[in-house]
């Protein structure tokens, strides 16, 4: 599968020039714009601003990306993204949709776009592993990742380059959306961003009734299947790999998980009936 904007090649797997582009779009900031939460930290976008932008490289996917149609499975695959949503206390509604492809891979956009490769439901061996991915995914979008790791981007250019040559903090918000907006600042966030997501998935995942369990489960997967495939597993997914540091701050989080509750969910009939439909539809 590839996508391309005008002037542009984007990666089949995680369109990270997508974002650039449509950055670069974003209509100039104010200094109304510039709001701090001591949770979320530093954001020059507003909501309207990060929605904006969101839908904007959502209806781009949804354009040129080879969307799963069948009602059934576009249904479960955003009903199972609403249930661990809810759960998340985000500022805007989440969307799950899912990409017919084999790579293996998940990314989110601004503004709550979540999309999941049908690669991953094929691989994942039961409801609870393919939940955390997706709840891995909602975290990134609920914690605002994209727009604070764009805003961190625009923070180092502070200090390189004075505003007075760039007429102010409109001058500078110009040259930040047109040049400034990379694809490390972009869909490929950092280790600390990748482990927040980590632990607000976890928690969206328990309280939504799953096995927390799962999502170390993933991680052995998509590590075991990469070394006997080298390439299946996108390298935009493999950006911020589970290291054994992560995987054990995991594991300390899911301890205290599993002390509040034993009646976790692992599997339904519902995803087996969905993952064959999947599989048969190629």
């Amino acid at each position: 599968m590839k996508l391309t904007f005008p002037m542009s090649r984007l990666s089949k797997a995680g369109l990270p020039e997508a974002m650039i582009l449509a950055i670069a779009a974003l209509p100039l900031f104010s200094i109304g714009a510039f709001a701090a939460d001591k949770h979320k930290g530093i954001d020059f976008y507003t909501i309207p601003q990060e929605i904006a932008l969101g839908r904007e490289m959502s209806a781009e996917v949804d354009k040129q990306a080879h969307l799963v149609t069948d009602p059934i499975i576009a249904e479960y695959i955003n009903r199972l993204g609403q249930n661990l949503a809810a759960h998340a206390n985000a500022e805007f509604p989440v969307t799950v949709k899912m990409i017919q492809s084999d790579d293996i891979n998940a990314f989110t956009l601004p503004g709550g776009f979540v999309y999941v490769n049908s690669g991953m439901m094929k691989m994942a061996d039961n409801e609870a592993e393919l939940a955390s991915v997706i709840a891995h995914e909602i975290g990134h979008a609920a914690a605002r990742h994209a727009t604070r790791q764009a805003t961190r981007g625009q923070l180092a250019s502070l200090f390189t380059v004075p505003l007075s040559v760039l007429s102010g903090w409109g001058g500078l918000a110009a040259r930040q959306g047109a040049s400034a907006a990379t694809p490390a600042v972009a869909l490929h966030f950092s280790r600390a961003f990748e482990t927040e997501a980590d632990l607000l998935g976890l928690g969206y995942l328990s309280e939504a009734g799953y096995d927390p369990n799962a999502s170390i489960d993933m991680f052995e997967r998509i590590q075991s299947m990469e070394k006997k495939t080298p390439g299946l597993i996108s390298k935009l997914f493999l950006s911020h790999p589970p290291t054994g540091d992560r995987i054990s701050r995991t594991q300390v989080a899911i301890r205290k998980l599993k002390g509040e509750r034993e009646d976790f969910i692992v599997n339904t009939s519902e995803f087996e009936a969905v993952r064959t439909r999947l599989i048969s539809g190629n």
